[in-house]
């Protein structure tokens, strides 16, 4: 194995770190300044062997990259905390189209990541705070038990459907005490489960949105955003989290467009073509825009954003009308996180 010496002679030169993340294991390519490959090794994805692999590399004179993958979190706090290292988080879908290439390993993808830190060409992703962090996992953890809770109840009408069984018609679908009591005189044993189980996800949830509202009540930001008409607590601690520090946006029109909120243009020979949203960035606050406009639209009747909604959705249909209205509504986000004052009700 070849070992990188941490001698005297070597501290001028910079190291450039290219890491391909795998579930099971890494493959970590080390550059020098020259662009020779010093090292190229797979090693088994744990904080033992990585600590060892970095053992003799310089940490003052070394730059690491590495991929936004589902395993990028420990070993990026690890590196850049823990050891002091100088780490880049790179965008992945960026950085492939500046590095695209018809042979495709593990080696070269490690090579060619550390060669693009080496050049300036990494497309960098933005990694916020560990406070943030723990915001982002507490309301992205309640839309998973919502959505485990919605299959749930799913799951029940298939079965309702597929015996052909209709309730009374004075009970509705959506779950009320007396609608459950009515499921429960069914006496099918994979129903009775499927109610334990959402009863068990009602108090789960129940005790997240508590914690979320408190924490909200106590961020001064989730406190002004909840002044726009169709943002609540959970809304708002959701924005708050996946936002971080509003000055990393120039304008309100980067901000949408981190959110896939703006549509995509083609242009050639002079004709200029607008079509759908490009939907790239943050799927979460994409999502959550939607359900705040939705939310605006029923609540503020009035407002310019509800307007424009209804006067679109005559000529487009509410599907597009809604997300239109959506990036609107980040924009008076953007307005209010950026000048930190409350929400002022606007109508034509």
């Amino acid at each position: 194995m070849n070992r990188l010496s941490k001698s005297k002679s070597d501290d001028k030169v910079s190291m450039f770190v290219g890491m391909d993340l795998h579930k099971n294991y890494l493959q970590i390519a080390v550059m020098n300044e020259e662009g020779r490959v010093l090292r190229n090794s797979k090693i088994d994805n744990n904080l033992r062997q990585i600590s060892r692999f970095f053992d003799v590399v310089n940490n003052d004179k070394a730059h690491v990259v590495m991929e936004s993958s589902s395993v990028w979190y420990n070993i990026y706090r690890y590196l850049s905390e823990e050891r002091s290292f100088d780490v880049v988080l790179s965008n992945p879908v960026k950085t492939r189209a500046i590095a695209s290439a018809k042979i495709k390993t593990d080696k070269l993808d490690a090579v060619k990541l550390a060669d693009l830190l080496r050049g300036g060409y990494i497309a960098e992703c933005y990694v916020p705070n560990n406070k943030i962090m723990e915001l982002r996992e507490l309301v992205r953890h309640r839309i998973v038990l919502v959505r485990m809770r919605t299959k749930l109840k799913n799951s029940i009408h298939g079965i309702m459907l597929m015996k052909g069984i209709q309730l009374s018609n004075t009970c509705t679908n959506t779950f009320t005490l007396e609608y459950i009591d009515e499921l429960k005189k069914l006496n099918d044993y994979r129903i009775n489960h499927y109610i334990s189980l959402i009863e068990s996800l009602d108090q789960e949830i129940k005790d997240v949105s508590k914690k979320i509202i408190l924490l909200a009540k106590e961020n001064k930001m989730a406190k002004l955003l909840t002044t726009i008409p169709g943002i609540g607590h959970y809304s708002a601690l959701f924005l708050v989290s996946e936002i971080d520090d509003i000055n990393r946006f120039p304008d309100s029109y980067h901000l949408c467009s981190y959110a896939g909120l703006v549509p995509s243009t083609h242009s050639s020979g002079g004709v200029t073509y607008h079509g759908n949203i490009t939907k790239t960035g943050s799927k979460h606050l994409r999502w959550i825009m939607l359900e705040c406009v939705h939310a605006h639209i029923r609540t503020d009747k009035s407002s310019n954003i509800t307007q424009f909604y209804q006067r679109l959705a005559k000529k487009k249909g509410n599907s597009k009308a809604a997300v239109a209205a959506a990036s609107k509504l980040l924009r008076v986000v953007y307005w209010v996180m950026k000048e930190r004052r409350e929400y002022q009700h606007r109508c034509s």
